[in-house]
């Protein structure tokens, strides 16, 4: 499917004379890909005070996103998804003008901290290593989740030109997300974990968090049923990363019976979600009840197989055909 996505940058001034970033502390671009992430945006832009430069990759925002990322300084680039690949994140790598050597990829619920800012300032002198991996401490519902197997690792700084994503199928449309949300940037050089982590505060209301997680499970029963030919992906292993360990664990379990009882008692007993109190509860149930959407909708992808199968597609109707593809 051809990806017909369409740039359009909305640019008010220099990425080199953006007054509110003030005086550039971190050599380093980034991207932040949004949509209407008004109530997100402002702490995560507030916290990349003094970077080199950020882009904002909007997909048609709403509210406020688009005039609050200009207030920061910040360039807005629209992207318009029309299915397909590249994503929003690997678009922006291979079409935005990055102005420095190396790329930090944030989420609009994300912000970097002191600390953070200053190890990186680090780390970045250190010529033989071409990314690093960022660990991330989930808040949700206000409350910092330290049990649940919540907190986890993503290679989010990079050397610009060293990193792509993973494309797990070039078959996707609006329904899955418009950006990468379970691919994995891959690297062939040397990798490092940083010490420090990224905070990830989520102010959404459950709405839209159930909203998102339903296009996630879409993504996850399209890629179950598919994989692209000719791209790089992350393969499942149990002795491996722990993005790997987290890929293997899921193809493994999807088969067996029960296991989105099975996986909420992993997250909320042996990884001890429930010293979270409410908000571990919640955050364990949607994970156990995001897992049981994927399953649904792979046994449902198989009725559609085999009742299109045993028809002619050109007597189906319309809207079994359209059954069939989503």
């Amino acid at each position: 499917m051809q990806n017909l996505a369409e740039p359009l940058t909305e640019r008010t001034q220099s990425p080199h004379d953006v007054p509110s970033l003030g005086r550039v502390r971190l050599p380093i671009s980034v991207i932040v890909p949004v949509r209407n992430e008004a109530r997100n945006l402002p702490a995560c832009l507030e916290s990349l005070h003094g970077v080199g430069e950020v882009y904002v990759v909007d997909s048609g925002s709403t509210d406020e996103t688009s005039q609050i990322a200009h207030s920061f300084g910040a360039q807005v680039v629209q992207f318009h998804y029309r299915g397909g690949w590249p994503k929003k994140r690997q678009w922006a790598l291979d079409t935005l003008p990055l102005s420095y050597d190396w790329v930090l990829l944030v989420d609009a619920d994300e912000q970097l901290t002191p600390k953070l800012t200053a190890e990186v300032q680090r780390v970045l002198r250190d010529p033989s290593i071409d990314g690093y991996y960022v660990g991330l401490d989930m808040f949700f519902l206000g409350k910092r989740l330290r049990h649940c197997g919540a907190s986890y690792y993503k290679l989010s700084l990079f050397r610009r030109g060293a990193g792509r994503f993973e494309c797990r199928t070039e078959d996707q449309d609006e329904s899955m997300c418009d950006m990468e949300v379970h691919e994995h940037v891959m690297i062939s050089g040397k990798t490092r974990t940083l010490e420090e982590r990224i905070l990830h505060r989520n102010v959404e209301n459950l709405s839209r968090y159930i909203q998102k997680h339903n296009e996630y499970s879409n993504w996850e029963v399209r890629v179950s049923n598919d994989r692209a030919v000719g791209h790089d992906q992350l393969e499942p292993s149990l002795w491996g990363s722990q993005a790997e360990r987290r890929r293997w664990l899921r193809k493994n379990l999807l088969g067996v019976p029960g296991s989105p009882a099975l996986f909420f008692l992993y997250r909320y007993v042996l990884r001890l979600g429930f010293l979270d109190g409410v908000p571990g509860l919640i955050y364990c149930g949607f994970q156990a009840i995001q897992f049981f959407h994927v399953k649904a909708k792979l046994y449902e992808a198989k009725v559609a197989s085999r009742s299109r199968l045993g028809t002619d597609v050109h007597e189906m109707s319309a809207q079994d055909q359209n059954y069939v593809r989503h």
